[in-house]
């Protein structure tokens, strides 16, 4: 009985000891010691908002607090930074000023991420062939040949100015037949306005104001680029928080959707945040298309694009267009 009772003891002991080891296990984390399980939250996402040429998918989603309404819900503050250099939106987003990149060149893009800048493009915003433009005042030039020995200015490392290469070219020609000139799309107007350049590289607005001035064009993007648009996200960005970069997306699918089922409103708020008459937006509106799927002529496209870089001496390495894409589910 004696034995009994020890026995029933130490029974009792190791029961109370797996009792109370089992208690704390409960009451503590389940995470090793020293390993932070907290997770970051985030307070605000920046993107960029770029109006011009016509990108009526941001001027939707600004005029109707779309992304402040997909995101206040978890109190996520939205600031539409007004950046629309290409350049300096690369730079800005590889310091992590901003989050995503709403409507920039697939030049800019190729570039950025060829030196570094942690980026993926997660959509095409738009392909818009005819809206770029050489326009010009003279009656000495009907064609992209007439260009040999003129002045022509515009962006340099841009759309624009991969179509005048590209016009060039078709022409038997090269940047070194023609003075080219480095200046943003309002100076090209200016220049092309007051005569000191014999031709400019415009698009949009800029160059439907140069056309209504009596200008001429010279060729568009039609058959030699196709203007493509991308959107792009702070790699860093997309790899924390992949939840958001869907939401993101989300939003950019019902601005679209907005504008189908609402054209006319889509074109009276364009014109309002443009300057532009309705008609003027209706007529431009037809240049673009903002079909935001990836199709395998985009992705040639940019081999296209990421071809004339380094040709003309802006890029030094070529890298993969495939592994710069991200498509978002």
């Amino acid at each position: 009985m004696k034995v009994l009772r020890k026995n029933q003891r130490v029974i009792s002991i190791i029961m109370m000891s797996f009792m109370a080891l089992f208690f704390l296990s409960g009451c503590s984390s389940k995470e090793p010691a020293g390993v932070n399980t907290e997770v970051e939250v985030v307070d605000k996402i920046n993107i960029t908002y770029v109006k011009a040429p016509l990108n009526v998918p941001s001027i939707v989603q600004k005029h109707q607090g779309l992304f402040e309404e997909e995101f206040g819900e978890d109190n996520i503050e939205v600031n539409l930074l007004e950046i629309t250099s290409g350049p300096e939106q690369t730079q800005a987003l590889a310091a992590g000023e901003l989050d995503f990149l709403n409507a920039v060149g697939g030049t800019s893009a190729i570039l950025a991420a060829a030196n570094g800048v942690d980026l993926k493009i997660i959509s095409v915003y738009s392909r818009a062939p005819k809206a770029f433009m050489i326009l010009t005042n003279s009656d000495e030039i009907k064609t992209a040949a007439d260009l040999e020995g003129k002045k022509v200015g515009g962006p340099k490392g841009t759309v624009l100015h991969q179509l005048l290469i590209t016009a060039l070219d078709t022409n038997d020609l090269s940047e070194d037949d023609i003075e080219y000139i480095a200046m943003d799309i309002p100076s090209a107007l200016s220049a092309l306005t007051n005569g000191s350049i014999d031709a400019a590289l415009l698009a949009g607005p800029a160059a439907l104001q140069a056309i209504k001035s009596g200008a001429e064009i010279v060729t568009t993007g039609e058959g030699l680029v196709e203007g493509t648009i991308v959107v792009a996200v702070r790699g860093e960005f997309l790899r924390k928080y992949p939840d958001l970069v869907k939401r993101f997306a989300k939003v950019h699918q019902e601005s679209l959707a907005f504008i189908q089922n609402n054209i006319e409103e889509a074109y009276r708020i364009t014109a309002e945040e443009t300057g532009l008459t309705i008609e003027d937006a209706k007529m431009m509106y037809e240049w673009y298309d903002f079909d935001p799927a990836i199709k395998a002529s985009d992705i040639e496209e940019l081999k296209v694009t990421q071809e004339f870089l380094k040709e003309n001496g802006m890029l030094d390495k070529t890298i993969s267009i495939e592994g710069l894409i991200t498509v978002i589910e």
